[in-house]
């Protein structure tokens, strides 16, 4: 069978990307076992209460929910455990840092494989304050409605 090429994307955070400022971003491989590849590979998987920290200079994701495979048996995985996270060292000191310093957290913000490799992007977030949240979708539809004036008036130039 030939080998797996590019990146297929399994899961995303979208809700973390409204609740949480970015401020910096990782990728990181995953401990699985085979029940929940197969699981992967078939799409199903949610990064929704899922959460990242670092514990004795490893690092962990915790609460994602990767449903048990349909056609495992007594094989099967936990669809809601630890799993470990493969990074450098000197990335899991940075992300260390990173929460240590109060108000960051670690938030998995999408799950996909990359050349056969099932990989998590992770992001050092803060959290955003209500008032914030309605600011970004005030900008977000004030860009939109520009957006929107610049195309009906470049057609009627036309």
């Amino acid at each position: 069978m030939a080998r797996e090429q590019g990146q297929k994307v399994v899961a995303q955070n979208k809700k973390a990307r409204h609740d949480y400022t970015i401020e910096d971003r990782y990728e990181a491989g995953l401990v699985l076992t085979g029940t929940e590849v197969k699981s992967l590979r078939a799409g199903r998987a949610s990064l929704v209460d899922g959460y990242a920290y670092v514990d004795r200079g490893e690092a962990w994701l915790d609460a994602v929910h990767i449903p048990e495979y349909g056609q495992g048996t007594w094989t099967n995985h936990t669809p809601r455990r630890k799993r470990k996270l493969l990074l450098h060292k000197h990335q899991i000191e940075k992300l260390q840092a990173a929460v240590s310093q109060g108000g960051y957290t670690l938030v998995p913000l999408s799950l996909y494989f990359l050349d056969g490799r099932a990989k998590v992007e992770l992001a050092v977030a803060k959290g955003k304050r209500e008032y914030d949240k309605r600011q970004t979708l005030r900008e977000r539809q004030d860009k939109r409605e520009a957006d929107r004036a610049m195309r009906t008036r470049n057609r009627m130039g036309e």
